[in-house]
């Protein structure tokens, strides 16, 4: 996606576009705003207070009562929903101007609007008619965001996948709702919770269902193909929503679910845990490759995504073994880097959106030197990959912290050779880990250091404080949650006592005073952010220092050093992708080599597809797209012909009933 030029055009043109721009763009945050602040209000009591309001209507007798309301579960995924699409709207405000001469924002903001408004409605439905309805606003509302620029071939191709991926989900979650309702009698959720325990079959099948319809919008393995080609097509601040809180819904929805149901079995945590290990692992390792910043952060996303599914199984093998640590710590982690990667990511997916809003593209092979010139985004761009890459001192090392912590406790209160999963998965987690780092680390190094690679990098400039201001507030969101974590597990002890039982809070509170330090945590993550503050002010003060006159950097013997002869992200990758991933992982290489003494071309390609899009979906797809397409051939355009086929069905229907009939009289 890159970022229009503004060109000429008449003076009465321009005045009136502006004009209209700019009065769609404030009633288009204007009602974000207010919408988030009414809400926010509430949610914050409730979350705090562990209470509940409802509110029922009579509806029709076809579709039930109208019943909405918040619970401590809903309010933990409602306040993120609330902050961060207060911010998103700010920033998207002076974003999309770039575009008020090509579009229409009007109607981009009425369905940014109806998108926050559907993931509000999906938390707080208390009907399954009224979440599936919901679920569907949001979808849809997203399908238009993602095809801001439909005019382009890969972006209309983009919003294909993700409506077809987020309706095959709904397909699974509605018939989860439908064996849940018919064991119920009802599809309000508080006869569905108040339901007889559900037999372990059915159980089963209900919670498989679950986890590939709400594992669709989570973005796990092998569900997560819309996310990196949805991500790059959409708006950054669309992009900073869709990541940081839409996928989010997804874990909501299994955690309800799963709280339908009662105390799990245990192979629903070793299923969940081993899907999440593998999402992350897939994830990471594609994020290696990618050109695209945006499609980076997206691969990221589906990382993250699989760190929470870890976690999350390992609290419902630890609720469904009777091992209250294991399940308090496991739960804790999961929900904690719900809320630690909403944060972090948006704070990236806004840093990204003003790198491309300041250069107008988002390829990383054609950009570098940015710190200079655009050095409050590339300050959020730092803060935010380190806390993304979970290395201390930010928010992400806290929420890895509890996931090796719980892992340590599976381990510890394991016997026999179960004890080595638990250590295995914490080497994996630690190659994950390591991964991350890389690649955040290839990411800000081309992006930010070494020289222009292009014209565009040349001329960036920074963006308008109403563009850094999210950033800013997001940055210092994720240095505080790294302060002081024991206060923000605090706000989850309502939550899990929901979810875990009324005993869950009071082993929360142990954990934190003894077996899991948080505090000592905060304190490492503070002494940190002093020492790393001192050490700049340092290299500062050193700096303005007078020096001898500083000469030129030595070429190793090249007359004239291009910007040609810097590392790329291909090549800072190359020895991680050749020697260590699978080879299902790496990219694929082609060109043509030089050969002779005197070549007259050669040529080097480097193309990294999604392996599970690329050989599994769209061979798929493409096999029974050209079945289907044999069918044409009763499409013949002539009404008579299609007089025929209504005779005929109509004919064949009245031969069946007659048949049936027969049959039951016999």
């Amino acid at each position: 996606m890159d970022v229009p030029a503004n060109h000429g055009s008449s003076p009465g043109a321009d005045a009136s576009s502006a004009s209209r721009a700019s009065l769609q763009t404030v009633l288009g945050v204007g009602c974000t705003l207010v919408m988030c602040g009414v809400a926010l209000v509430p949610t914050v009591r409730i979350l705090c207070a562990g209470t509940s309001e409802s509110v029922r209507l009579t509806w029709d007798l076809f579709h039930g009562a109208f019943c909405i309301g918040i619970d401590p579960l809903s309010a933990f995924f409602l306040l993120p929903i609330l902050g961060l699409s207060a911010l998103a709207a700010i920033y998207g405000g002076n974003y999309l101007l770039a575009y008020r001469d090509k579009k229409s924002l009007g109607s981009t903001w009425f369905f940014f609007n109806l998108f926050v408004a559907g993931m509000i409605s999906v938390v707080i439905a208390r009907t399954a008619f009224l979440f599936l309805v919901a679920w569907e606003v949001m979808s849809l509302s997203a399908y238009f965001l993602v095809t801001f620029e439909h005019e382009k071939a890969e972006v209309r191709r983009a919003g294909w996948i993700y409506l077809v991926a987020t309706h095959l989900g709904v397909a699974f979650i509605f018939a989860a709702f439908v064996l849940l309702g018919r064991r119920a009698g009802s599809l309000e959720f508080d006869v569905i919770q108040d339901m007889p325990a559900t037999d372990s079959v059915t159980a089963g099948v209900v919670f498989v269902l679950a986890t590939i319809g709400f594992g669709a919008k989570a973005g796990f393995v092998p569900f997560h193909v819309w996310l990196p080609e949805a991500h790059p097509a959409a708006p950054s601040h669309v992009s900073a929503l869709m990541s940081g809180v839409m996928i989010k819904m997804g874990i909501y929805g299994l955690v309800r679910i799963v709280t339908f149901m009662g105390p799990p079995a245990p192979w629903w945590g070793l299923t969940l845990g081993a899907l999440g290990l593998l999402t992350a692992l897939v994830g990471i390792s594609l994020a290696l490759h990618q050109r695209d910043m945006k499609r980076v952060l997206a691969y990221s996303s589906i990382e993250n995504m699989g760190l929470i599914g870890l976690a999350l199984g390992i609290g419902l093998w630890g609720w469904a073994n009777r091992l209250p640590t294991v399940a308090v710590l496991g739960m804790t982690a999961a929900l904690l880097h719900v809320w630690n990667h909403g944060l972090m990511k948006c704070l990236m997916f806004f840093a990204a959106g003003s790198v491309l809003h300041g250069t107008g593209t988002a390829d990383m092979e054609k950009q570098g030197g940015l710190m200079k010139r655009m050095p409050w985004t590339a300050s959020a761009l730092i803060v935010g990959a380190v806390a993304i890459a979970s290395l201390p001192p930010l928010n992400g090392f806290v929420s890895k912290w509890l996931i090796y912590s719980s892992l340590l406790r599976c381990n510890s209160s394991s016997t026999g050779a179960s004890g080595l999963a638990p250590l295995l998965t914490i080497g994996l987690l630690a190659l994950i880990g390591g991964l991350a780092a890389i690649a955040f680390v290839r990411l800000t190094g081309v992006v930010l250091l070494g020289s222009p690679r292009s014209k565009a990098a040349e001329l960036a400039h920074e963006s308008s404080a109403w563009m850094l201001g999210p950033m800013a507030i997001l940055a210092g969101l994720c240095v505080t949650a790294a302060l002081i974590p024991r206060v923000v597990t605090g706000q989850m002890r309502h939550v899990l006592d929901q979810v875990l039982g009324t005993e869950a809070s009071r082993s929360l509170l142990r954990l934190e005073t003894s077996d899991t330090p948080l505090q000592i945590v905060g304190v490492i993550n503070a002494w940190t952010i002093v020492a790393f503050v001192a050490a700049t002010f340092l290299l500062i003060a050193r700096s303005r220092k007078p020096t001898r006159k500083d000469a030129p950097t030595w070429g190793c013997g090249y007359v004239k050093p291009t910007v040609r002869m810097q590392y790329t992200g291909r090549s800072f990758a190359e020895t991680i992708s050749e020697h260590l991933l699978p080879r299902f992982l790496r990219p694929r290489i082609g060109g043509q080599l030089p050969r002779g003494l005197f070549p007259a071309e050669s040529r080097f390609t480097a193309e990294c597809p999604d392996p599970v899009s690329d050989r599994v979906y769209e061979p798929f797809f493409g096999r029974w797209a050209e079945r289907f397409a044999r069918l044409r051939v009763l499409q013949q355009g002539k009404i008579h012909v299609y007089l025929v086929y209504i005779a005929v069905v109509v004919v064949l229907a009245l031969a069946w009933v007659s048949i049936r009939g027969l049959w039951g009289t016999a």
